[in-house]
């Protein structure tokens, strides 16, 4: 079920956003509004176990994951971003001390 944003919705957000828009914008995201909350509302029920539409589900749920693989030799950036920091000492970058420990 599709929710169709009015353009008085969009004028009531633009105005809480404190933005103006053209017609065209207006047009635009009354549009793409209408489809982000289709979706959201495609999710939700998704997530609460309903079924978005009447067609039977084949087959198992599951994730798919991939192995982890090393892409990048070790410390293969560190040379280049320690030379972009201001202080360093050794392989290690100097910051600010932002916490109290006592």
């Amino acid at each position: 079920m599709m929710r169709i944003m009015t353009r008085e919705e969009i004028l009531t957000l633009a105005a809480l956003a404190r933005i103006e828009l053209t017609e065209e914008e207006i047009q635009r995201f009354t549009t793409e509004l209408s489809a982000i909350l289709s979706y959201v509302g495609a999710i939700e029920a998704l997530a609460a176990g309903k079924e978005t539409d009447s067609r039977p589900r084949v087959g198992d749920r599951y994730n798919v994951f991939r192995p982890d693989e090393v892409t990048e030799e070790r410390d293969e950036h560190t040379a280049t971003l320690l030379a972009e920091m201001p202080k360093t000492e050794g392989r290690f970058m100097v910051v600010k001390k932002i916490l109290q420990t006592d």
